[in-house]
């Protein structure tokens, strides 16, 4: 278990299944981050935001398949960053399925499923990270864990309201349903 550096970031193992692995699991990473972002960015409407999303998708079931061989064989350290990928693809799982079914208040619930998988996908890369990026590696070590979030809410927040996630602006859209027939806009 030698551990070897590859474009100045050190790799805690050299193992062939390790290495192939991680030869997954960045690549599909990069491609996460990349078409998370475009989707993010993308007017909601058919072409740009859907292909992203579905590359986003792909690129984060690589990601988290890849994570399935790598944990394993670091479990003490890994095991944080594995649940973190679990809950990446769940996220983007549950943002997909909210897409298929298209029930009433679909756009808020997709729309903070996928930021939270994306947010999510961020705080991992960051918690692995961060101690061997230029000045991140200054940060404290909570830091890597807040930061994405605290970024990542007020821009959901915006992108929701921005994009109308809330038409008509009658709920918020994980309240619980009432028996009242009126609602008020939120302020």
């Amino acid at each position: 278990m030698l551990a070897l550096t590859i474009l100045g970031i050190n790799v805690p193992d050299s193992r062939p299944l390790f290495i192939a692995a991680l030869a997954v699991h960045v690549p599909a990473g990069i491609v996460s981050v990349l078409s998370g972002a475009v989707a993010a960015s993308a007017r909601k409407r058919p072409r740009r935001h859907p292909i992203a999303g579905r590359v986003y998708l792909v690129g984060i079931a690589l990601v988290c398949a890849s994570a399935t061989v790598l944990a394993p064989m670091r479990w003490q350290h890994d095991w944080p960053l594995f649940l973190l990928d679990l809950l990446a693809f769940a996220l983007a799982g549950t943002g997909l399925l909210v897409r298929l079914r298209q029930r009433p208040g679909w756009p808020a619930r997709h729309g903070m499923a996928m930021a939270g998988s994306y947010v999510t996908l961020l705080t991992g890369f960051y918690v692995d990270n961060g101690p061997q990026l230029p000045l991140w590696d200054r940060l404290p070590h909570l830091t890597y864990w807040l930061l994405p979030v605290t970024a990542g809410v007020p821009l959901t927040v915006r992108a929701l309201f921005h994009n109308r996630a809330w038409k008509g602006g009658a709920r918020w859209p994980l309240a619980s349903r009432s028996t009242s027939t009126t609602t008020r806009p939120l302020r």
